[in-house]
């Protein structure tokens, strides 16, 4: 099956002095799929280094390779910089962690006080919560599988995992709960941030002076909505704290700056919030939806993936995996990892250099000047192979991956800048990909073909599918042997090791 990527018409003057091509592409010319994506087709075109004229005063240099990445990833040299989209949305997410500068006091004061809420002991606390919020999805799975007795109808799988994952980290993070399967309406937060990010994304090439005054009205409105959800929410901490195990939101309000004994102030803890609502659940639902896709069409790597959780969770139709047991799915972890290659649901990152320097010692960048990491195609670079759009989950197999060059592979950005929570990421999506095979059957009823979009992330678009729940049978012919006796991710002899889909 492939993700059209279509081509883009480009101009602009050939290569100047300092060799690096430059592309002017209008608004128009974007296509309807998103700015990251048209990234990827210029640099199709253009190759791994490029000038994009999105305005007079806003032309970012857009890399690529392997090798121009390593570069820039130099955190001596470049620091974290913010595209045009994360600017605009410092309006609502200010100096949070994920829009803040890192010579920002707030950015290293928050970053320090919330990082042992990532380590494991913050992770194993998190894990009843991401249960919780995986049963819902489930309970409303085995509804559409047909358990109500009304036959199977189609999921939808971004949407609901979406809901999924929004439900978690308002859970797991802040003790308060959305309750996105049980609305018929989404939650005033979480319309009001769907509209701020929509309005951020719609200022990107957009020309000074031509903002539409009833769009402009209503993302004030969605901003105050936000601010004013979450300041409720603090409000009601303080009034009575929590008395289980810490959440985010505890180390927020309570937990001192070592260096100088201050706590966060009130309104970067908002900052904080917010931020974690919006960048906690948008990457994780499109990683597991693009592995779900991948899942549905390639049935040998489905059955491998089924045949590791069978042997951990055994044939329990309803298990309880403990956070130990997840953290054991080596293969389970490949194919999301394989996943976020071809997909990165966080399409780039941003750097600066700090000084004038040369990249890669042969290209002349200015201090402070954005380059884009275009994170789709150096997972495309030449160090994957020959078939870098074919998905193959045992690239991420121990072995391949100590023989790959560093710097090659940046789901999750990059450095001392890299995403806090990617591990809080990785263990959910762990757990519900691995309730999910444990579960059903993945049905292609109608022949999906896969459509990638941006809104905030990357998100393969109108992704359904029907479900059937698998037989206790299905899940006992691997649990009658010594679990561990074979690596699931390996094919028995007689197992085909071809992967029949690619992405172009």
């Amino acid at each position: 099956m492939a993700a059209r990527i279509s081509s883009v018409t480009t101009g602009g003057a050939p290569p100047g002095p300092d060799g690096i091509p430059e592309a002017t592409v209008t608004a128009e010319e974007f296509g309807d799929d998103g700015y990251s994506l048209a990234c990827v087709r210029v640099a199709r075109r253009l190759g791994p280094i490029y000038r994009w004229r999105i305005s007079d005063d806003y032309a970012p240099l857009l890399v690529s390779s392997q090798e121009l990445v390593a570069d820039v990833c130099d955190d001596s040299r470049f620091g974290k910089d913010l595209g045009a989209g994360l600017r605009f949305a410092r309006e609502y997410i200010g100096d949070g962690l994920f829009t803040a500068y890192t010579e920002e006091e707030n950015w290293r004061r928050a970053h320090t006080i919330l990082r042992p809420a990532f380590a494991v002991d913050g992770l194993r606390g998190y894990h009843a919560f991401m249960l919780r919020a995986a049963r819902r999805l489930l309970d409303r799975w085995d509804q559409a599988a047909g358990q109500g007795g009304t036959g199977p109808t189609p999921v939808d799988v971004p949407g609901d995992l979406t809901r999924m994952t929004l439900d978690t980290i308002g859970l797991a993070g802040f003790g308060y709960d959305l309750e996105s399967f049980t609305r018929e309406e989404p939650h005033p937060f979480v319309r009001a941030m769907n509209g701020a990010l929509t309005y951020s994304r719609l200022q990107v090439g957009r020309a000074p002076g031509a903002e539409d005054p009833d769009l402009t009205g209503q993302y004030r409105a969605d901003c105050a909505t936000m601010a004013q959800t979450v300041d409720e929410v603090i409000r009601a901490r303080r009034a009575a704290p929590s008395t289980g195990p810490k959440d985010l939101l505890d180390l927020m309000l309570a937990a001192p700056y070592p260096q100088t004994g201050e706590l966060l102030d009130e309104l970067n803890v908002r900052f904080q919030v917010i931020s974690f609502l919006i960048a906690g659940h948008e990457t994780t639902s499109g990683l597991l939806s693009f592995a779900l896709y991948y899942l549905m069409k390639d049935p040998e790597t489905l059955h491998l993936a089924q045949r590791e959780v069978d042997v951990a969770f055994g044939a329990d139709p309803n298990p309880e995996p403990a956070f130990a047991e997840v953290r054991k799915l080596t293969y389970i972890r490949q194919v999301l990892q394989e996943a976020l290659r071809l997909w990165p649901t966080a399409p780039s990152f941003d750097r600066r250099p700090l000084h004038d320097t040369l990249l890669a010692g042969r290209y002349p960048v200015r201090a402070g000047e954005t380059i884009s990491v275009v994170t789709s195609m150096l997972h495309r670079d030449a160090v994957w192979g020959d078939d870098v759009e074919l998905f193959d989950a045992s690239r991420f197999g121990r072995d391949q991956m100590a023989q790959r060059p560093p710097h090659s592979y940046k789901p999750f950005g990059t450095g001392q800048r890299s995403c806090i929570g990617q591990q809080f990421a990785l263990h959910e999506a762990m757990l519900m990909l691995a309730l999910l095979v444990h579960r059903y059957r993945l049905l292609d009823h109608g022949g999906y073909s896969l459509d990638v979009r941006q809104t905030l992330t990357l998100k393969p678009a109108g992704f359904t599918m029907t479900l059937a729940r698998r037989r206790a049978a299905e899940r006992e012919r691997w649990t009658t042997g010594a679990p561990g006796q074979q690596n699931p991710g390996t094919p028995e002899q007689g197992e085909s090791a071809s992967r029949p889909d690619a992405v172009a």
